[in-house]
């Protein structure tokens, strides 16, 4: 996997973590739940965040906020974000090392 592949995965799992965390934040402090090592979550996040390459953080962004998940797996043949049929062209070696997008919804591919 492309190494910045890895980090934008990372990012999306810490980013989902803070979003859980803050949505029920108020139903876990009644139940005498504390939320202690948010903000050190946020600032992990920041540090991460800082060793993404520049245009793939502005495309994460934007698709992280059309829906809600920007990188997604690739599932036998199929992007997990759109359902959509990935072209074995994608998985030749001469890809490898380059970070993919569905030609459908423009998400950010792995294969796990």
């Amino acid at each position: 996997m492309h190494p910045q592949l890895q980090l934008l995965v990372a990012l999306q799992d810490m980013d989902q973590m803070i979003r859980e965390t803050e949505e029920s934040r108020e139903q876990l402090e009644d139940l005498g739940f504390k939320h202690e090592g948010l903000e050190n979550l946020k600032r992990a996040r920041e540090g991460l965040a800082g060793q993404i390459d520049p245009s793939l953080g502005s495309w994460y962004k934007r698709l992280t906020a059309r829906f809600g998940h920007a990188v997604v797996p690739v599932v036998g043949n199929l992007c997990m974000g759109c359902f959509a049929s990935i072209p074995s062209s994608f998985v030749s070696k001469t890809n490898v090392d380059k970070v993919q997008k569905c030609e459908s919804c423009g998400r950010l591919l792995y294969w796990p």
